[in-house]
């Protein structure tokens, strides 16, 4: 029995300021550090940028200035400028803007009257000014609340608005703006609105080819052919094959970069293949028709529906609201326009069948290989003998678990140990023997043909489409030593190689495990790094006990508990849209052995001193495999 007594004191009812810091994480999803691209403060960052990018949208100001300096964050825009009279409501009270007014924004990406107020109370400072017909106005915040607030004045500042705000830290802890992540939500703004100039710390960046500069600056090479470019009234196309397996797309709606798709995706990925089938006349697998595809499409819609305040994956089924429905205007649109393109453009045309036709012939000659190797994985008793699993998955209709979790382990002694720790509701142990194949340059058909590859890829329910993962989370959880490194190595090579999508949708993590465990009779310290050691001992003195384990298995199943448990540290891998795969594959895991060779040497970080003899043999070792030579020497760190 609980102790609490429901009654009318029970009621509270909160400012609007005081809910949104109470559950931030409804307004920005997670807060984070900066370290990842869709943590809080980015979020910040793009509400207000947003609003700016709008107005440019209605024809208003040609340019955008952005400004961080010590995490302060101001944006200068040059469109109309905020009424003045409502300064203050448009920025503190919930469920105002002008945004519901579709004669004045239409097709805008926000619609709830709640991103700048959120940006508002989640801030320390929060300044905003309004420049309108030769008068300005000032407010400014701490947390939401007013404490300046000056009366209308003349200005002669050209009309727009202007934002400052610092995110506070009391809330997102120590935390830092990544230039990489901007630069990158500046180029899709660019891209998506041709013309529009934006500063970035005095750097300029525009766009005059819109999604066709995007591909071109993605691809660097690696299409098939000249990306198709198509354009419409609230619609914007460009497709090209690559040379990889999956399916690589960047999806819009208003201007915003909806990473996880919506019913925008899943129309043009339908109308795609329906179009290419009546092209050729031919009825095609559609896996065939898709594989290696890289394409961007951006559509507008009218008050769109967004299935989360982050506005990641569009809901809307319709267009607006006598409209029609997403699936038959970019159905019709792709039907249309690509169906032309490929009759104007036959060298394209004749680019794409020779794709198509390549992936039904490896996936024809593989086909009967699969069938041997799901019995294989039904003899091999997988749920007892290499897979130990958990109750609930991503993959359930009845309950999409976000906490699936796979961890990937090597050897008995650290399997064991997971496993003996784990949640057994959400979390999972796939055991590996020994280290993986390195699958470089290799066909698909090796997936089958290789026994942990086959049973690692049954396991996570990823043969006939990424979307029927079985979790969200796969961890790789391999020691930090030489072979460890050079599992996670050939494991994420596998993945590349073969399964793309499953890093390009953030479903790919590397376990931090510590490396020492600082101790006295009172406190135990457990330390990831060496500056954490250093730092352990001065707060726990000389007399410290220190321990350094080298191997998951070394670490006992209760104490690895506190590891893998709701706070565990994860590094993502990623592919930024810069990263080219192939060529990352290419140098890291091809016959390129001096090229590998001299970056190595190149980027060695040595601690401590090393006698010549001792370089000498890490040079000569390094054209094997940087891998052997760190099981003599320590000490030594590479930095990618």
């Amino acid at each position: 029995m609980m102790d609490g007594v429901y009654s009318e004191d029970s009621i509270r009812t909160l400012e609007w300021n005081e809910h949104i810091r109470l559950r931030p994480g409804m307004y920005v999803g997670k807060l984070g550090d900066g370290s990842q691209p869709d943590d809080g403060i980015y979020v910040l960052l793009k509400e207000v940028f947003d609003n700016s990018v709008d107005e440019y949208m209605m024809g208003n100001g040609r340019s955008i200035e952005l400004n961080i300096t010590n995490s302060y964050v101001s944006i200068r825009d040059y469109g109309r400028g905020i009424p003045l009279g409502k300064l203050v409501d448009v920025s503190s009270k919930m469920n105002t803007g002008a945004k519901y007014d579709s004669k004045v924004f239409k097709k805008s990406v926000g619609l709830n009257g709640v991103g700048i107020k959120a940006v508002n109370a989640l801030s320390t400072t929060f300044r905003i000014q309004s420049f309108r017909e030769g008068k300005s106005k000032l407010v400014e915040y701490t947390c939401g609340n007013i404490v300046n607030q000056q009366d209308i004045d003349s200005a002669n500042d050209k009309n727009g608005t202007l934002v400052e705000f610092l995110p506070d830290e009391s809330l997102f802890g120590k935390f830092n703006y990544l230039s990489e992540y901007i630069e990158t939500m500046i180029r899709n703004y660019t891209y998506l609105n041709t013309g529009l100039v934006i500063k970035y710390n005095g750097t300029s960046f525009v766009s005059k080819n819109g999604l066709l500069d995007l591909l071109n600056e993605l691809l660097t090479g690696q299409q098939l052919y000249e990306p198709i470019h198509l354009k419409g009234p609230d619609i914007e196309l460009a497709i090209t094959h690559g040379r990889g397996y999956g399916e690589d797309y960047y999806a819009f709606v208003n201007g915003q970069h909806t990473t996880q798709g919506g019913t925008h995706l899943a129309s043009f990925r339908e109308a795609f293949v329906k179009t290419i089938r009546e092209f050729y006349k031919k009825d095609f697998d559609a896996s065939d028709i898709r594989t290696s595809i890289i394409a961007a499409i951006s559509i507008r819609v009218e008050e769109p529906v967004f299935e989360s305040q982050t506005k990641t994956k569009l809901g809307s089924r319709d267009m607006g609201p006598n409209g029609p429905s997403v699936r038959q205007f970019i159905g019709d649109f792709v039907k249309n326009s690509l169906d032309n393109y490929l009759h104007k453009n036959p060298e394209v045309a004749d680019a794409i069948l020779h794709k198509i036709l390549e992936s039904e012939k490896e996936r024809k000659a593989i086909s009967g290989i699969q069938k041997l190797a799901r019995e294989r994985a039904k003899k091999a008793n997988l749920h007892n003998r290499k897979l130990r699993d958990c109750r609930v998955h991503y993959g359930d209709k009845d309950e999409r678990n976000v906490n699936s979790t796979l961890f990937i382990t090597e050897g008995d002694s650290a399997s064991g140990s997971i496993t003996k720790s784990r949640d057994v509701v959400t979390q999972a142990v796939f055991s590996l023997r020994g280290k993986p194949l390195n699958c470089y340059g290799l066909t698909k058909k090796v997936v089958y043909e290789n026994e942990e590859f086959n049973l690692l890829q049954a396991a996570l329910n990823i043969e006939e489409d990424i979307e029927n993962i079985r979790y969200n989370k796969v961890v790789i959880a391999t020691d930090a030593d030489v072979d460890g490194m050079h599992i996670r190595l050939l494991l994420i090579t596998f993945f590349l190689q073969f399964f793309p999508d499953l890093i390009r949708q953030e479903h790919l993590f590397i376990l931090q495990t510590p490396l020492f465990r600082v101790r006295n009779k009172k406190t135990t310290k457990y330390c990831y790094n060496i500056d954490e050691k250093e730092k352990a001992l001065k707060e726990l003195g000389s007399t410290a006990e220190i321990t350094r384990f080298k191997g998951l298995g070394e670490i006992s199943p209760s104490e690895f508990k506190a590891f893998i448990d709701e706070n565990m540290r994860l590094d993502p891998v990623r592919i930024s849209n810069h990263d080219q795969i192939a060529d990352l594959l290419q140098f890291y895991m091809g016959k390129n052995t001096p090229e590998r060779q001299e970056f190595i040497i190149e980027n060695l970080k040595v601690e401590g001193d090393l006698l010549d003899d001792t370089i000498e043999t890490i040079v000569g070792k390094t054209k094997e495999s940087i891998l052997e030579f760190e099981e003599e020497v320590e000490e030594i760190e590479v930095h990618n």
